[in-house]
């Protein structure tokens, strides 16, 4: 069964999903008690995005490789996700390669006042589906100029090291962005992929204010760096936090939390993505889609207010799963 036929089958009839908006927010104001989960985070203590975010890369041709099959439906969805709320918007140099940013750009420049685009360096693409990482400075420096220029940006707002480089100190890699952070280019700075070790490491050489890692309700192998980021009041941005291609659990049929979901009256992802919102403070969640019925339904899941023991019940059937 496709994901697209089963949030239909899910939620009420793959027909209604589609007609737009308006149901999926109708369904889940049954769902809704008063929402005591904060709905914005403070980036680096001073940058209020809001906390469910849309992650572009999925906005690219198949492999994350060139422009996307439609491209002037992947403008309506950047346009749709800000007019939705969503002023949070995480992209990188290495999706597409390029095209992501530029994208972004195209559709959305000039931007709306508090939009915060999010990008990230140190990943190159020899290939679709491939990646090398590559942090040596003088490439990073590199990669900071030419995402202003794409992005059409003075300052790009949050800057992530998209992966460490095994063959390059991080402290040389991350030298560079220190010296982008003050030249005026980068607002704040964030890691990708990184263990809690790492993390200290690279606070010895400046400050760093997010960290992007996988990380979904049936996927917690980076519990360890939620936890410090919470204590350190540090963003968590959790890469694929509805599964992916690569644990599609919470896209099949008879998973363990559809008959949870089905008495929420909402779809297994909308409660995947309300149970990380409630998870912890700093969960800073960017699902992202090609596709406008879904991104209505994501955003939705940001209504759904979960009590402690529902919460509780939910943790539990997944780590059943």
């Amino acid at each position: 069964m496709t994901r697209r036929k089963f949030l239909g089958t899910t939620i009420a009839g793959s027909a209604t999903v589609l007609a737009g908006t308006s149901f999926v927010f109708q369904k889940l104001a049954f769902a809704v008690t008063s929402s005591a989960t904060p709905t914005t985070f403070q980036m680096g203590g001073d940058l209020s995005v809001n906390r469910l975010g849309f992650g572009a890369m999925r906005l690219t041709g198949q492999g994350i490789w060139g422009w996307p099959p439609d491209r002037e439906n992947a403008k309506k969805v950047l346009r749709r996700a800000v007019e939705l709320g969503v002023n949070f918007i995480d992209t990188a140099d290495a999706y597409g390669p390029e095209t992501n940013e530029l994208l972004i750009a195209e559709a959305l420049y000039p931007y709306p006042k508090g939009l915060v685009i999010a990008t990230k360096g140190g990943n190159t693409r020899p290939g679709p589906g491939q990646w090398v990482p590559d942090g040596r400075p003088e490439y990073l420096a590199q990669c900071v100029d030419k995402s202003l220029k794409r992005l059409k940006l003075e300052r790009i707002d949050l800057y992530q090291l998209h992966r460490i480089d095994s063959k390059v100190p991080v402290e040389e890699s991350l030298g560079a962005l220190k010296n982008a952070q003050d030249a005026g280019k980068i607002r704040h700075v964030g890691l990708s992929e990184v263990t809690v070790a790492e993390i200290e490491q690279a606070k010895k050489v400046m400050p760093i204010v997010s960290i992007q890692n996988q990380y979904n309700i049936t996927d917690r192998k980076s519990e360890a760096a939620l936890n410090y980021c919470e204590k350190e009041k540090m963003g968590f941005i959790p890469w694929a936090p509805i599964g992916g291609n690569r644990n599609p659990l919470l896209h099949t049929t008879g998973n363990a939390l559809e008959a949870e979901a089905k008495r929420h009256n909402v779809s297994v992802v909308q409660l995947a993505l309300a149970w990380l919102l409630q998870k912890s403070p700093v969960m800073l969640p960017i699902p992202g889609t090609s596709s406008l019925a879904h991104l209505d339904e994501n955003v939705a899941a940001e209504k759904l207010q979960l009590s402690p023991d529902e919460w509780k019940k939910i943790e539990d059937l997944a780590r059943k799963s």
